[in-house]
């Protein structure tokens, strides 16, 4: 039987048969010479008899409880970071086995993590790269585009050809500067900066980046939020989510229009809202607007690189936060982002 594998079960109960044959031949002894007082004798003899079992079993369990309680121990370092906590399973037995299988799996995800580490790094090196072999021929480009723009002032073929030529210049550093901040966050190679920000301050910030393109195209910003909010966060990473939303709100509203920056705290959670009375988004995409390079049917948008809206969803869970979405055609659409504070718990 599987169960007497295991040495210390074995004991147990081979001490118990010891006792109990013990307590027979005993019994049967004192029966022999005593049989005026056997009962008596026999009753002390069952109660010397339970008192050994219960010894017995007392030692046993209270030796299984040890084993468990060195496992547990080792199993917690393991998960507080000792990667070289390991079990001792040098015996036989279902028990021990379970212990190997669990010393194994340690080894498996140490493996992994390894590997995953090793994977980023060297992503990580690979992104630096690509940055910086992407950033050269950029800003070269935009020179001669530049250049050319100087010398085409008496040939307005060559100026409009000039001038969309630069418009794709910074759609295309717009779309590698996003691929870049999103990759390095996918990669874990941004170590973000936590730290008390005011969030009114924040939003300011966020209008007057937005400030010139909302006046040339005649759409107001509106903000309403206290003064006094403190959210721990990385500013210029969370602007930049934040930006990106108000960027998207700019491009599917119009002239005359308003785009609403609110922000609340409440008793453990601080708010973040960006609204507008723009066009909406189709039910279709409601569902999609945060996948990477999506591009819906529907959309008039013929410049956006599908990066903004994940780049921003990316940052904000990276603060622990979340974001939702709420939208109807015609009506305008409604962006709620949540931070989590946890001293206020």
């Amino acid at each position: 039987m599987k169960i007497f594998a295991n040495k210390d079960i074995k004991t147990f109960f081979t001490a118990l048969s010891v006792i109990m044959t013990i307590f027979l031949l005993l019994s049967q002894l004192v029966t022999r010479v005593l049989f005026k007082n056997s009962t008596l004798v026999l009753l002390l003899l069952f109660l010397l008899m339970i008192c050994s079992v219960f010894t017995i079993c007392f030692w046993y369990f209270g030796r299984q409880n040890k084993i468990m309680e060195t496992a547990v121990s080792q199993i917690n370092a393991y998960l507080a970071g000792d990667t070289d906590a390991r079990i001792d399973c040098d015996y036989e037995g279902e028990l021990y086995r379970l212990f190997h299988s669990v010393n194994t799996l340690a080894a498996v995800l140490n493996a992994h993590a390894e590997n995953e580490l090793q994977s980023k790094e060297f992503l990580k090196k690979t992104i630096s790269d690509i940055s910086h072999q992407l950033k050269t021929p950029l800003a070269a480009l935009n020179i001669y585009n530049g250049l050319l723009q100087d010398e085409s002032e008496e040939l307005p073929a060559i100026r409009e050809f000039v001038t969309r030529s630069e418009q794709e210049l910074d759609r295309m550093e717009t779309l590698v500067q996003n691929l870049l901040k999103i990759t390095k966050l996918d990669a874990g190679s941004i170590v973000l900066e936590k730290v008390p920000q005011n969030v009114a301050d924040m939003m300011k910030d966020i209008e007057l980046q937005f400030a010139y393109r909302a006046k040339q195209e005649q759409k107001e910003m509106i903000l309403s939020g206290a003064d006094d909010i403190l959210l721990p966060c990385d500013r210029d990473w969370l602007m930049e989510a934040i930006g990106n939303i108000v960027k998207n709100a700019l491009d599917h509203t119009k002239q005359g229009d308003c785009i609403h920056l609110e922000w609340k705290q409440f008793m453990s959670m601080v708010q973040i809202i960006v609204k507008d009375n723009g066009s909406g988004i189709h039910p279709e995409d409601l569902h999609h607007i945060f996948k990477r390079f999506y591009r819906s049917r529907f959309s008039t948008d013929v410049q956006g690189i599908g990066l903004g809206l994940p780049l921003a969803k990316t940052i904000i869970e990276a603060h622990d936060g979340t974001i939702e979405v709420d939208s109807q055609l015609g009506v305008g659409t409604t962006f709620v982002i949540n931070f989590l504070i946890p001293t206020k718990l």
